[in-house]
């Protein structure tokens, strides 16, 4: 065998265990939650999906105002319908 067939076969083992290794921690903020993982919480927690169809500006305006709040989205909206059903 040569030394260029060694090294490429080396090679083919390090690309092997690279694409099996997965992202780091580091790099991945301590891992995510997978989509079902992300349910059971959400379930556990009593939430439930709800799609709403709103104008592009409105929607632009809510993300401008979760990020000023430092809020995650839903917990903006779920705070502004609260306080407007309570106001009703």
């Amino acid at each position: 065998m040569k030394k260029t067939d060694l090294y490429k076969s080396l090679s083919q083992k390090i690309d092997g265990r690279m694409k099996q290794a997965g992202t780091p921690d580091r790099f991945a903020q301590g891992g995510t939650v997978d989509r079902k993982e992300q349910r059971k919480l959400d379930q556990a927690k009593g939430l439930i999906p709800f799609a709403v169809k709103l104008d592009a500006q409105l929607a632009d305006t809510l993300r401008s105002q979760a990020t000023a709040r430092q809020l995650d989205l839903n917990a903006l909206v779920d705070d502004l319908l609260r306080k407007g059903l309570a106001a009703a």
